[in-house]
């Protein structure tokens, strides 16, 4: 009987797939597919505990970018934001997911968010346009991130009964509902196999400030580059 029943630790397997990234525009596949995420729901009960990360999660604010661009962290995680650049940024997220705005703040400071509820949230610095990256919030610990070949592990998947869920950023909400299916993870059926995902060849669209305005371009003389003491 599959119902929402789990086998034991000791029975968890890897689960994989193949994703590939088709441009909307011109059919072609993209030469490469990496930060489409995967994860699965199980379907029932379950009173499987699992620990929360090990490791302290951080979206690092770098040259004028975020690292990593794409982070996936657990329902209740808490969010280092650590500028390790030589000017100010203002991270913020207003528009989906967690709503935060972090202020201004210097080099070598750090700001903390609470991701207290699933749902993605897309994060910007108020200052320079050109910085983006997302943050997942799941509720579900078993997930995996495509490398640029498109290859997903992952890891430690009790057997049973999911529901397999996508996100890609230039992939439509229609396209990625469409994806969603239930699948069977036993010792012998570990693979979903390949994910075909059509998406928009554009990078990040447009956006606006935290104000709802246009950014102003940048100048020399502006907090975005002011050296820190």
């Amino acid at each position: 009987m599959l119902g929402g029943a789990f086998l034991a630790r000791g029975e968890d397997v890897t689960v994989t797939a193949r994703v590939k990234v088709v441009q909307q525009e011109n059919q072609i596949e993209a030469t490469h597919a990496e930060n489409v995420v995967v994860w699965l729901n199980p379907v029932g009960p379950t009173s499987e505990v699992h620990a929360g990360p090990k490791q302290p999660l951080r979206l690092t604010q770098r040259n004028k970018s975020f690292d990593p661009h794409v982070l996936v962290v657990p329902v209740g995680s808490v969010v280092q934001f650590p500028n390790r650049d030589p000017f100010f940024h203002n991270v913020f997220s207003l528009f989906e997911g967690k709503r935060f705005d972090l202020g201004l703040y210097e080099a070598g400071s750090t700001r903390n968010v609470s991701f207290d509820r699933p749902g993605v949230s897309y994060i910007f610095c108020n200052i320079h346009a050109e910085m983006s990256a997302v943050i997942i919030a799941l509720d579900s610990p078993y997930y995996g991130i495509s490398n640029r070949k498109g290859e997903i592990v992952i890891p430690n998947v009790p057997a049973g009964r999911y529901i397999m869920k996508t996100w890609y950023e230039t992939a439509p909400s229609d396209v990625l509902e469409a994806m969603n299916r239930e699948v069977n993870v036993t010792d012998s059926s570990a693979s979903l196999g390949i994910l075909r995902i059509s998406a928009s060849a554009a990078a990040t669209a447009a956006h606006k400030n935290k104000y709802g305005m246009d950014y102003e371009p940048a100048t020399p003389d502006s907090l975005g580059y002011e050296q820190h003491p």
